[in-house]
């Protein structure tokens, strides 16, 4: 198919696969590029001098792309080979810039802000969803499988701390693109190399911004800004997709800037310490994998160990996905308190059985009843995200935890699904619960309005 976009217009970026005399071209350049730019580096080594600087590189790499093109254009000149127009000039050196300061055929899919999600089924497979939730199949990232695996190695080399392995002995990769993206890829155990990239179109994002993209009302916005003003430790719940580390970013933008954060991820995603001014007191943390000798592998849970002798005032796991769950549990009921996380959970009341099941394969082998009781004494409010009935992304249910009983977890839901899908006021809060997010800031008579009408 023609690299064309939803709206039927041509891609502003990129090389239409189609157009094979210009991918040669497009090639030839990089090639050309890449060598001065290495025979610069070189020399600059040879005479004593300090690497160029990223803004000095780029600029450096945007003249000799001018500079080949114009030469390309003058060779044509005198004689049968077609001449380069301003377009195809312009779409063969964003090739070229693609290639060797982004990420190859990805980086105009990465720069399109509707993308939501792009799944590559191989090189020339190529699907993306995007923010009002349709879905289309664009041109190529590669021009092979090959050079797809080779872009995913790239990919590797300039993402996370440390360059990451991708190959038949490790035939996976999971990493923080640039733009704060999650890349997840594997090969050989698939018929093709496979890549799925998850978009965060809001980094920066508050609660009142997802209160204006309808995520929540006024009163539940201000419910759960209160929660974090109280210190109340939050689990986010949800399904894949449904905007679960979005929502822990717009309950962070609640901490004070004064508080110091420790962040736990299997991959970094959250990004609170690219953002100085609102977190400048955080320590980002991420699990590693082990080694080529298969030793050196750090995982979550000794993270929120490591985390806890670090001086938090709170800790936020990005994703309890397993064992961390007991350590993270310890850390809410200990002294952490207004801690966050997320989980996947269908339902908010499916969060505590989720959190038993890690509970069970943890090194603690925890028993129901006890991972119950631990969990009642750390957790007080589970938020749980779902599709509403026009797919929008939505609280649809919030429950305090109240305590345990045996193999139950006894809570309430201060918020049930409406009928579009949207939470509702339910159950009133218990007054306790209710005086404390009153003396964090909560108006009231908001209140008294969700719960009890114009009075109580």
């Amino acid at each position: 198919m023609g690299s064309v976009d939803p709206a039927g217009l041509p891609w502003p970026q990129g090389i239409d696969p189609d157009r094979s005399g210009e991918q040669e071209l497009a090639a030839r350049v990089r090639l050309r590029v890449s060598e001065r730019a290495a025979n610069h580096a070189e020399s600059l080594t040879a005479a004593g001098l300090p690497p160029q600087t990223s803004t000095r590189f780029r600029e450096m790499v945007e003249a000799l792309v001018e500079e080949e093109l114009a030469m390309e254009t003058a060779s044509r000149l005198g004689s049968t080979a077609k001449p380069l127009d301003i377009m195809a000039s312009r779409r063969i050196a964003r090739t070229v810039f693609d290639g060797l300061l982004g990420l190859g055929g990805l980086q105009r899919l990465l720069d399109d802000q509707r993308v939501e999600n792009i799944n590559v089924n191989g090189h020339d497979q190529v699907f993306v969803r995007y923010a009002d939730g349709t879905k289309h199949q664009v041109a190529p990232v590669a021009d092979s499988d090959a050079d797809l695996i080779e872009l995913v190695r790239t990919v590797a080399a300039r993402s996370g701390l440390e360059e990451r392995r991708f190959d038949r002995a490790v035939p996976r990769l999971n990493v923080q693109l640039p733009d704060g993206s999650r890349l997840f890829a594997v090969m050989s155990v698939t018929g093709r190399v496979s890549i799925s990239i998850r978009r965060h179109r809001h980094p920066r994002v508050t609660l009142g911004e997802l209160q204006r993209l309808g995520v929540c009302d006024p009163g539940l916005t201000a419910f759960l800004a209160a929660l974090v003003r109280a210190r109340k430790n939050v689990i986010v719940a949800g399904g894949p997709n449904v905007g679960k580390t979005t929502m822990l970013r717009a309950l962070a933008s609640e901490i004070p800037a004064k508080e110091r954060l420790i962040t736990i991820e299997d991959t970094f995603e959250l990004g609170l310490d690219r953002d100085p001014e609102a977190h400048p007191d955080v320590v980002a943390m991420q699990a590693r994998e082990a080694n080529i000798e298969g030793v050196g592998a750090i995982d979550q849970d000794v993270l929120v160990r490591w985390g806890l002798r670090m001086a938090p005032d709170r800790v936020i796991v990005g994703e309890i996905r397993g064992s961390e769950v007991v350590p993270m549990c310890n850390a809410m009921s200990q002294g952490s308190d207004g801690s966050l996380s997320t989980i996947h959970a269908s339902t908010s009341s499916g969060t505590f059985a989720k959190l038993a099941a890690y509970a069970a394969q943890s090194p603690e082998r925890l028993s129901l009843e006890a991972t119950n009781l631990l969990v009642a004494a750390a957790l007080d409010v589970v938020v749980h995200l779902a599709w509403s009935a026009d797919r929008v992304r939505v609280v649809d249910s919030v429950r305090e935890v109240v305590g345990a009983d045996g193999t139950q977890v006894i809570s309430n839901e201060v918020y049930r699904p409406g009928p579009d899908g949207r939470a509702v006021p339910a159950t009133p809060p218990r007054a306790e619960l209710m005086g404390e997010l009153v003396t964090a800031g909560l108006d009231e008579q908001l209140i008294r309005q969700a719960w009890w009408g114009r009075s109580p």
